[in-house]
This record gives structure tokens, sequence and C-alpha cells, in this order.
């Protein structure tokens, strides 16, 4: 096995399920089933880890921070890492306070990504969310109390009775809060949540989306984030960016270990995509074996290169490319480039091609175009 250097950790638990999710989480599980849930992850951990100095960690979920601090410290004591590494915890407001947060600093812990989604008490109680505005922002003020300094946060765009004004609201008073990053997701109802089988009124439609979309562009940049990914902006200085370390390795298609119930790990090496059980009871029972593992071939593993590439702000690098994969990109997909650069959603660059702003929001079906060929 070749060695990772990044690390994604799934805790499959939360308070209770918002009506959007359909991610695997399990709520309210008593504090006995979770600490046993981390005994199996140890053991998957001990099983398939190299000790290498990992990068990047990820704690993703479900709600992370509901562990016990024993517990979250556990899972980090049995990792080794790189003295700069990138340690992530995602976090729900209503699940911490300042002494916990200032324990998960404690613990190892340098980046958290805050689940706010929105400030508006009406819409949050409409869509599920348990934890208040007012809680929302108290638990980003704990984090910088508590010495993150490096802090992101989570909105949704689309949801019900959401207007483009209320939401770059939410994006300005998280910039006077002082965040670092920022993502933002248009809300998708997709089977397996509570909104599919009871649609809300007032969801936006898709070309009201696209004008929030756009218009968290513009206050974003105009306050000295960085747009560096589809969904994803960043502070940046002369000195420093705040960048998600470890999503970069994703969409570098970089390896990385996938630890814990519905986790995806890949092996750069041989090309392996992997995905554990994501039933609870499968994973605990038989944490040494995969739900799935394929092999990519090298049509597959260039039509990723693509797909991830430009997800990027900065494109895809059409010399390294060809490098690797044998190709001349601009004559294999020749029409494709056209068509698109003809309709301004792909831009040339000096090293490749990167989607525009508009492209962005069409990206699934340009990305398509190049899968497809």
């Amino acid at each position: 096995m070749s060695k990772c250097y990044s690390a994604y950790i799934h805790i499959p638990f939360c308070k209770s399920k918002c009506k959007y999710c359909s991610f695997v989480s399990y709520p309210k599980i008593p504090q006995a089933e979770q600490s046993a849930y981390v005994d199996t992850l140890l053991k998957e951990i001990d099983y398939f880890y190299q000790n290498e100095n990992l990068k990047t960690v990820y704690f993703g979920g479900g709600t992370p921070s509901i562990l016990e601090i024993s517990d979250l410290s556990r899972i980090l004591g049995r990792l080794n890492f790189d003295k700069n590494a990138e340690i992530t915890i995602e976090i729900n407001p209503e699940t911490v306070d300042y002494k916990k947060l200032y324990e998960i600093r404690q613990a190892g812990f340098n980046r958290v990504s805050i689940g706010v989604q929105t400030f508006d008490d009406e819409i949050l109680k409409t869509i599920g969310r348990i934890h208040s505005s007012q809680q929302a922002v108290e638990t980003v003020d704990n984090a910088f109390k508590s010495c993150f300094d490096n802090i992101s946060v989570d909105f949704i765009y689309g949801l019900p009775d959401q207007t483009i004004e209320s939401f770059c609201g939410d994006l300005k008073k998280a910039l006077q809060l002082g965040v670092t990053h920022i993502s933002l997701y248009g809300l998708k109802i997709e089977d397996g949540c509570f909104f599919y089988h009871h649609r809300p009124q007032n969801i936006a439609d898709d070309d009201t989306q696209a004008d929030m979309y756009l218009a968290a562009i513009e206050v974003l940049e105009k306050s000295g984030f960085e747009h560096y990914e589809i969904s994803n902006f960043a502070k940046k200085s002369d000195k420093t960016n705040f960048y998600s370390k470890h999503n970069l390795n994703y969409w570098e298609a970089e390896s990385y270990y996938g630890f814990g119930a519905a986790a995806h790990g890949y092996i750069k090496d041989n090309a392996l995509r992997y995905a554990n059980f994501a039933d609870l009871k499968t994973y605990m029972s038989d944490f040494c074996n995969k739900e799935s593992q394929v092999n990519l071939t090298k049509g597959q593993l260039l039509e990723e290169k693509i797909f991830l590439g430009l997800r990027k702000c900065c494109g895809i690098d059409v010399s390294k490319i060809n490098s690797e994969f044998d190709i001349d990109f601009e004559v294999k997909y020749k029409n494709i480039i056209k068509k698109y650069i003809d309709s301004s959603l792909l831009l040339k660059t000096l090293n490749g091609y990167r989607l525009s702003d508009t492209g962005f929001l069409l990206s699934n079906f340009i990305l398509a175009d190049f899968i497809e060929i």
C-alpha cells in the first residue's frame, strides 16, 4: 500500500437530523455507543494506517463535535502528524461552549468548520437546525477566544423564504465576525432527507440560486476573500492564505485514508477508490473490509483529473495533463473547448483552462461533456 498523507475520519452522529440532510448520520445515539464506535474506528486505523506523518486530517460527519473530548483525543493519539499539519473538525454550535472549544484546541485541532447555514432564526427552525443565530455568533467568538485562528463557516443558499439580500447579509455578518474561510452550498433536496417527501414552499428556483451565488462572489471578493474553488472562499494576504489544505488534496487527486462508517478513500499508486460500509452495525462488525473497491482505468483517471481540476478557480494545467496521460488535450477536446470558450463559460489561462463564474453555475453540464467524449 502506498503512503497517504491525508485522512478523512467520519463521525456519523448528531443531536438531530436536519431536514435537508441526506448524509450518513445517526441522531440521538447514546454516548456509550459513540465510544464503542470510536473503539472500532481505532481498530480500523490500526489495521490500515502506516504511521505516516499526516499533513491533513479532517473530522467530518454527522457532527464530530458531539463526541466526548476523551474520544476525540483517543483518535488523534493514534495518528502521527507533520509539524505543519492542518487538523480540522466540523462543529455545530449547539454542541460546544467555550470550555469544549478550548479543550478541542488543546487536544490538537487547529482548524474548525462551523455549520452556521444562516443567521436567520426562522429559517433555521424551518430547516430543522437546533441552534440559534446567537449561538452561531457565540461559537465563532469562542473559537477565536480558544486560540483558533483558522475558522471556516458553512452557509446554504436557496433556503425556504431566503432572499438574495438576506443571504448576502449572512455573509457580511460572517465577515464582521472575522472568519477566515467560507463555504457556500446551494440547497439540493435529495432522496433520503425529510424535505424530499415534504417539500417546503418558497424555496429558490435555479435562476434565483444562480443570482445568489454570483452575488456572494461579489460580496466576498470585495472583502478580500479569494474564490479558489467552486464552493470555497478564503481570506488571503501577502503572507498566507486560508485555503482548506485537506480539500485541495482531494481536488488534486492525491491519496487519502477514509476511516469510519461511510468514509471514502483513495490510493493513488494503484488508482484505488474505496468506500467503507455505510450501515453502522455492518461497519462495526466488519471494519477491515470495504463496501466497494474500484481500480480506476486510465480513461477514468483522466476524467477525474479534468473534473477535479476544473472545480478549482485556477483550473487545469494542460501540459501536466498531456504529460501524465500522453495526449494532446487541445486536440482531443477541441470541439468542447471551442463550444465553451465561445459561450464565455470556459476561459483560457497561462497554463490551460478554467471555468468562468457563470461556468461554475453550469459546471455539471460542462464537465459531463468532457467525461462523455
